[in-house]
C-alpha cells in the first residue's frame, strides 16, 4: 500500500516495524528482529504504547489490533504482508529467524500461517488480560 502523505517528516527508507508489546511473541520478534535480522537499519516500536502513532496508522486503514506494520518509505505492508517483507531480507544470525525466514519468506506460504501466529497472539494476550485492541483500554472498558 503507497501512503498518500508520508508518516514521518523527513522519513528515509530505512525499515520501521511496527509490533504489539504487549504480546511476547511479537516482542521477541522485533527484537531478534532489530538485532539479528541483518536487515541493515532497521527500526521496531511498540505501537501499543504509542497512541499517536496508532491514531495515524488507522486514520489509514492499518490497525495494529490485525497485526504489525512495517513502513518502508512510502510503503506500507501490514499483517503477513509485513512479516514476508522482512523474512524475505532477513539475513538472520538466530536460529528462530533462520526458521521464520525459510517459513515466512513466501506469500503463499506467509498468508497460509499469519492466521496461526495471530492466534498465538490473541492467546498471549488473554492470557496477561490485555485487549486484543489498544484502544480499548482508553474507552475504559
Amino acid at each position: 500500500m503507497k501512503l498518500q502523505t508520508p508518516l514521518f517528516e523527513n522519513y528515509s527508507s530505512i525499515p520501521l516495524l511496527i509490533y504489539d508489546g504487549g504480546c511476547p511473541f511479537c516482542l521477541h520478534f522485533a527484537e531478534l528482529s532489530e538485532l539479528r535480522s541483518g536487515i541493515q537499519g532497521l527500526e521496531i516500536c511498540d505501537g501499543r504504547a504509542e497512541k499517536p502513532l496508532r491514531d495515524n496508522l488507522k486514520s489509514r486503514g492499518l490497525d495494529l489490533s490485525d497485526g504489525a506494520i512495517l513502513i518502508v518509505g512510502d510503503e506500507a505492508f501490514h499483517g503477513a504482508d509485513a512479516i514476508q517483507w522482512l523474512c524475505k531480507k532477513m539475513e538472520p544470525s538466530a536460529p528462530l529467524l533462520s526458521v521464520l525466514k525459510t517459513l515466512m519468506s513466501s506469500p503463499f506460504r506467509s498468508r497460509l500461517i499469519y492466521p496461526f501466529l495471530k492466534l498465538a497472539r490473541r492467546t498471549a494476550l488473554a492470557y496477561k488480560k490485555i485487549p486484543l485492541d489498544p484502544d480499548e483500554l482508553n474507552r475504559g472498558v
